[in-house]
């Protein structure tokens, strides 16, 4: 029902549990390895971005690596080569319900041995997604503000950047989410962003939709009462694939009613803008014809855009439609699309 106005659905990122000591080794030897992607049956490891433009580590493990990697040991380097274009940008980790110290602690030492800060997704709140494909979440008020809390002591204090809840706010305003949990999913919002400011390195972006639902005036309200005044700002655009232009001009007129917070923009998947072909109903998921967009940086040119980022993963499915897999799964052929149409 909500595909015609957020255009989106959330995708569900299955994360394995992972140590904080297996986490950390995933860049022993490989993290700062050069190399310009190379094909055969011995491609080049993934590199990092520079770190003066693109501050967020690139995991090596990821699946779109994996992917390029595989495809070029059978020698389908083409294809290998498009994948590359996705696996040599940081994408965003979103953690998983289980072990989310060991999760957050893995990634953030990860990446501070790689000399690159952390990009995770905080996407567990109680009754998530309506329903819908990436249902769920913790099963209640207090085993949310606990796991928020391991999350922050895995954080420690090393740098990170938290994209807090996609849709959550969103789901309150558009009548998705039922009244009696509105005031208690304002509380653990607000906890939330200040559990995780008492990291000293931590930045707190809370999501706020995406252009293609609604207006500004809809959304500045419930971000003052899910704590933005202690947040570093808000991201828009998650997981959809609203321009960058649209979306920058969203987030000004946000901006502009939240004391000119700051915000950032998920680019992964808005090089062609969104889909307006098929059902409106599900035009949202896996729609054909999308590309990757700006490669994520912090040099965005706008003082109010701290960064274009790719916190949807590029080529991991929004769930079983299209021809697609459950979401969060790897989906091969949409991934080279994506990079395909990228310009």
């Amino acid at each position: 029902m909500y595909g015609s106005y957020s255009g989106r659905r959330r995708v569900r990122v299955r994360v394995a549990a992972v140590g904080a000591v297996g986490a950390a080794l995933l860049l022993a030897g490989c993290s700062s390895s050069g190399g310009d992607g190379g094909g055969g049956t011995s491609p080049d490891p993934v590199k990092q971005q520079p770190k003066g433009s693109d501050p967020y580590w690139v995991n090596p493990e990821g699946n779109a690596a994996k992917q390029a990697a595989a495809l070029a040991k059978k020698g389908e380097d083409e294809k290998a080569g498009l994948i590359r274009k996705i696996a040599e940008q940081p994408a965003a980790e979103w953690i998983g319900p289980e072990n989310a110290e060991a999760q957050a602690k893995g990634y953030t030492e990860a990446a501070e041995k790689a000399d690159r800060d952390a990009l995770l997704v905080l996407y567990n709140i109680p009754h998530r997604d309506c329903g819908q494909f990436s249902k769920g979440g913790a099963a209640d008020g207090n085993a949310y503000r606990a796991w928020v809390d391991q999350v922050a002591k895995g954080i420690g204090d090393r740098p990170a950047t938290v994209i807090l809840e996609p849709d959550a706010l969103l789901h309150l305003v558009d009548g998705c989410t039922p009244d009696e949990f509105h005031e208690e999913r304002y509380d653990l919002l607000k906890g939330a962003v200040e559990r995780l400011k008492e990291q000293p390195k931590a930045k707190v972006y809370l999501d706020a939709g995406n252009a293609g639902w609604k207006s500004p005036d809809s959304l500045f309200e419930p971000l003052q009462r899910a704590g933005i005044a202690k947040a570093d700002g808000f991201s828009v655009n998650v997981s959809n694939f609203q321009t960058t232009r649209v979306s920058k001009d969203f987030g000004r007129k946000l901006s502009a009613k939240v004391g000119n917070k700051p915000f950032v923009i998920d680019t992964s998947r808005n090089g062609n803008g969104p889909y307006t072909g098929g059902d409106p109903e599900e035009n949202w998921c896996n729609p054909p014809g999308r590309a990757l967009g700006e490669k994520p940086t912090t040099k965005t040119g706008d003082e109010l855009v701290d960064a274009f980022l790719w916190i949807k993963r590029p080529g991991e499915s929004d769930g079983d439609c299209k021809g697609g897999p459950k979401a969060g799964e790897w989906y091969e052929e949409y991934a080279l699309e994506l990079a395909r149409n990228a310009k």
